[in-house]
C-alpha cells in the first residue's frame, strides 16, 4: 500500500547518537507531505480527466460507429435509388419505343390509306371527265345537228281562233 501524507507526517525516527538535526528532518518532511500531497490532488485530477476524457472517447466511438452504418445505409439506399431510377427509366424507355412504334405504325397506315383515297380519287376524276367530255360532245353533236336547220325553215301557220288544224285530225 501507497504512503500518504497523513503516513509521511506521523512517522517517527528513533533518536540515535549523533543523529541528523531534528527541525531540519522535520522542515524536510513537511516540504515532502505538501509536494506529496500536491502530487496526488494532480493525480486525481488527471485521473477525473483521463476518465473524462474516456468517456467523451466512448461517445466519439460510439457516434463514429453509427455514421459509419449511416453512410453505409446512405450508399446502399442510393445504390438501390439508382438501380430502381434505372429500371424505372427502361421501362419509360420501352413504353415510348413501343409508342413510337405505334403512332409509326398507325402513321404509314393512314398515309397509305391517303394514298390510296388520292388514287381513287383520281379515277373518279378520270372517269368524271370522261363522261362530262362525252356529255359536252354530245350536247355539241345535238348543236350541229342539221334538225336545227330545218326547224329555223319551218314557218307556222297562223291559226285563227275556231279554226282547227288538220294537221291534229286523225
Amino acid at each position: 500500500m501507497p504512503l500518504t501524507p497523513l503516513d509521511i507526517h506521523n512517522k517517527e525516527f528513533n533518536k540515535g547518537f549523533r543523529g541528523y538535526d531534528e527541525d531540519e528532518v522535520n522542515e524536510f518532511l513537511d516540504q515532502v507531505i505538501k509536494d506529496y500531497e500536491m502530487v496526488l490532488r494532480e493525480k486525481k485530477e488527471y485521473e477525473n480527466r483521463v476518465s473524462e476524457m474516456e468517456d467523451k472517447l466512448s461517445h466519439y466511438t460510439v457516434i463514429e460507429e453509427t455514421l459509419n452504418k449511416s453512410i453505409l445505409i446512405a450508399q446502399e439506399t442510393a445504390e438501390e435509388v439508382k438501380r430502381n431510377a434505372q429500371k424505372e427509366a427502361k421501362l419509360i424507355i420501352k413504353e415510348a419505343e413501343k409508342n413510337a412504334d405505334r403512332i409509326i405504325n398507325e402513321s404509314l397506315s393512314k398515309s397509305r390509306k391517303i394514298a390510296m383515297d388520292i388514287e381513287e380519287l383520281k379515277k373518279q376524276s378520270k372517269v368524271f371527265r370522261t363522261r362530262f367530255q362525252m356529255l359536252i360532245e354530245a350536247q355539241l353533236d345535238l348543236l350541229k345537228n342539221d334538225d336545227w336547220d330545218h326547224l329555223l325553215e319551218y314557218e307556222a301557220e297562223p291559226v285563227y281562233a275556231g279554226e282547227e288544224d288538220d294537221r291534229y285530225r286523225s
